[in-house]
């Protein structure tokens, strides 16, 4: 990549500003050992939740909230995030965050656990989006529940498949990147879905369900 490209993703990657609570968000998440949404990507979130007029999102991996902020900028006003994490701890930090970003409490349903034990109870072709960001290599399975949950149109999207640009490199992989590279293969050839690959942070793959 020539230098003026990796400037100019940089720029993109930052072109948005972000509020306080974000900002809060972040330095939780960094002492928490995290590592959240770029600032780009959290924007391509807001805009996808916006353009989908969401009213119901579903977020696997909530952190300490910086995405969870980001989607519930573009949602309607009236819309609910249900975020899904292993660690309730981290709720706890982003239900702080989702306050001092001045959303009430009703507008985001926590629930803690393993995002392929919480995922199925969820309602069939109840959501408008669904936002991957945890464990990797559950993210074929994830693509399984997301088809089921989405509505006709609604978007999936999935964080982090560029994996530091193991995704596209050679020699010998590890499994989290095997299975990152057979997500988008998934995604790519499905009839079901019209996908796109967005250069924002550590790769944003989306897709929209016919």
């Amino acid at each position: 990549m020539t230098g003026n490209r990796q400037t100019s993703w940089a720029f993109a990657d930052a072109f948005s500003a972000e509020e306080d609570a974000l900002r809060w968000a972040r330095d939780r998440a960094r002492e928490a050992g995290l590592r959240p949404v770029s600032p780009g990507t959290g924007a391509a979130l807001r805009m996808l939740a916006a353009t989908a007029a969401a009213k119901a999102v579903v977020e696997i991996g909530t952190g300490t909230g910086v995405s969870g902020i980001h989607l519930l900028h573009g949602m309607r006003p009236d819309g609910v995030l249900t975020t899904v994490d292993t660690e309730p701890e981290r709720q706890q930090f982003a239900r702080q965050a989702f306050r001092a970003a001045g959303f009430a409490s009703n507008r985001a349903r926590m629930i803690p656990g393993r995002a392929l034990d919480v995922l199925p109870r969820l309602t069939d072709s109840g959501y408008d989006l669904v936002f991957c960001d945890a464990d990797r290599t559950e993210y074929l399975d994830c693509l399984d529940e997301s088809m089921r949950l989405l509505r006709p149109g609604g978007l999936v999207c999935f964080e982090g498949v560029f994996a530091d640009g193991r995704t596209v490199g050679s020699g010998p992989q590890p499994a989290e990147v095997l299975r990152i590279r057979e997500l988008a293969r998934t995604v790519r050839e499905s009839q079901d879905l019209v996908p796109a690959l967005l250069p924002v942070g550590d790769g944003l793959l989306c897709a929209v369900r016919r």
